[in-house]
């Protein structure tokens, strides 16, 4: 019985970044969790009672309660599941600042996808602002940083590690698909350095879609056309 009333269900999607957080964090704490499946075009009536404001996933459900959007559920699950590694620092400081790169690096996952949509052209710019923004966040993360995110594995990882990872988890799908660096290691080797470590962990490996799959995905919006939302 206490088993059941402490069961963690999350609603996501197999390309969806924001879910894939929800995901790998749980991962990073141990927790056990059902994974429900929803297709956006077609939404159950489970993920629209759950999330009746946005309609969207990531939800997690714990004890028959729902919690939704990714920011806020990564810091319900450090707060609730409080073992080792915690996902927030204790420092205030601390803590009020990665609140802030996790909100930046959350704007940098939704202007590559904008700009993926509308890079019929890849010579007119679309991807400008992605590269501005980028810019901040590695000269920000150095200092962030000053000893270089080092020593990385699946005991240490924290709220900058998970958001900055599956942001950024496709972007080899989208290279290949629009023929254009798109995170360049001599532009940005800390984050270059920092995702291609985080890719490399078994623990992240698990969460992720195959790279052919989310690669005829990408194609498919690049020919088609796709409306942005900002939970994908």
């Amino acid at each position: 019985m206490e088993e059941e009333n402490n069961k963690v269900t999350v609603y996501g999607m197999w390309i969806s970044t924001y879910a894939k957080k929800v995901e790998l964090a749980l991962k990073i704490k141990g927790i056990a969790f059902d994974y429900v499946e929803e297709n956006l075009t077609n939404k159950s009536c489970l993920l629209l009672k759950y999330n009746p404001i946005y309609k969207k996933v990531p939800v997690l459900l714990h004890r028959g309660k729902p919690v939704f959007e990714s920011l806020v559920i990564l810091e319900y699950i450090d707060e609730t599941w409080k073992n080792e590694p915690r996902l927030l620092p204790q420092d205030p400081y601390e803590r009020a600042t990665v609140r802030i790169w996790a909100t930046y690096c959350l704007q940098i996952s939704d202007t590559i996808k904008k700009a993926f949509i509308s890079a019929k052209d890849v010579k007119e710019g679309a991807f400008d602002e992605f590269f501005e923004k980028l810019k901040v966040m590695e000269e920000g993360m150095k200092d962030f940083f000053p000893g270089g995110r080092s020593k990385i594995c699946a005991d240490n990882l924290g709220l900058l590690d998970i958001i900055i990872v599956c942001s950024l988890s496709t972007y080899k799908a989208a290279e290949e698909v629009l023929g254009m660096k798109i995170l360049d290691p001599e532009k940005n080797p800390f984050v270059y350095s920092w995702v291609t470590t985080l890719l490399e962990l078994p623990l992240v490996k698990e969460i992720l879609p195959p790279h052919d799959k989310v690669v005829s995905r990408l194609e498919f919006i690049n020919q088609n056309g796709f409306t942005f939302q900002s939970n994908i």
